[in-house]
């Protein structure tokens, strides 16, 4: 059966979250939304592509950066509302130049700084 991105089910913006994590450790990177279209485009062209709510714009990850995402796997939650894409990741994820965006803890009440910067 083909995979109609149509079938998942999107906020009322049209937007479906999409968790990108390492195919390779685990990690879980970032995540960032995407519409019907951009799980289209990512599925065929094999580069992650998000929606970008403030610019109202597509977003292929790694354009500007050169910090792509190439896609391995692409799942869909058992409600249909929420993507998972295993991703083999070039560089930092986040836009703060670290590997995941998850970089902050809270520990004790207080936040906690996992890790630096990679450049």
């Amino acid at each position: 059966m083909r995979f109609d991105p149509s079938t998942l089910v999107y906020n009322s913006s049209g937007l479906i979250p999409a968790i990108a994590q390492d195919h390779v450790s685990g990690v879980v990177l970032m995540m960032a939304w995407m519409n019907a279209d951009a799980v289209a485009q990512t599925l065929e062209t094999g580069r992650i592509t998000y929606w970008s709510r403030s610019r109202q714009a597509f977003w292929v990850k790694g354009e500007t950066s050169g910090h792509v995402q190439k896609l391995v796997d692409m799942r869909v939650d058992c409600d249909r509302d929420c993507l998972l894409v295993l991703v083999e990741q070039t560089g930092p994820a986040c836009h703060t130049n670290r590997r995941t965006c998850f970089y902050t803890a809270i520990r004790d009440g207080a936040e906690t700084e996992l890790m630096r910067p990679e450049v």
